[in-house]
């Protein structure tokens, strides 16, 4: 895919779902997540698109009119914001969408005043955790355990904005 990437912000129909659609396929495709993992998407991104906070963002990428990425920012407390939905279609992969969306995202909490930002991913997404580090998020917490049909380890990252 040697073209331009395009990020906007704003929501267009169809987009909640695509976004859902691609974190059930990819995960089960990838990692062996059964469809519950779908839900423990869907639910708190409808809450967001709901929500309506100014201090809270999605980005989207896309390419030729397709949904190729996309990443959130969420408030999990006046302080601190929530890294969420960072996924990157494997078509779109290698040419740097990651950590471009990872930047927008930081620059955007650091812009809005959080002081921290935390995330929640699984061990297996080796590329993630290589961009967290690479751009200051630090691993505070490991936790096995099984969800979504598959055995996991889950880890929390977090970066402090200060």
């Amino acid at each position: 895919m040697a073209t331009v990437i395009t990020l906007r912000t704003e929501l267009r129909p169809g987009d909640l779902g695509e976004i859902v659609r691609m974190h059930g396929v990819l995960y089960a495709r990838e990692h062996g997540f059964d469809p519950a993992f779908e839900a423990y998407v869907a639910e708190p991104l409808a809450r967001f698109a709901t929500g309506g906070s100014p201090r809270e963002r999605l980005w989207i990428a896309e390419w030729q009119g397709r949904i190729v990425g996309c990443i959130a920012i969420v408030a999990a407390s006046p302080d601190v914001a929530q890294l969420r939905w960072f996924l990157v279609d494997p078509s779109a992969r290698g040419q740097g969408l990651g950590g471009r969306l990872l930047d927008e995202a930081v620059a955007f909490a650091r812009g809005q005043g959080y002081r921290s930002i935390v995330l929640w991913t699984v061990s297996a997404l080796v590329a993630a955790a290589r961009l967290y580090a690479a751009r200051g998020f630090v691993r505070t917490e490991r936790k096995p355990g099984r969800l979504w049909g598959a055995d996991v380890v889950e880890e929390r990252y977090e970066r402090d904005l200060g």
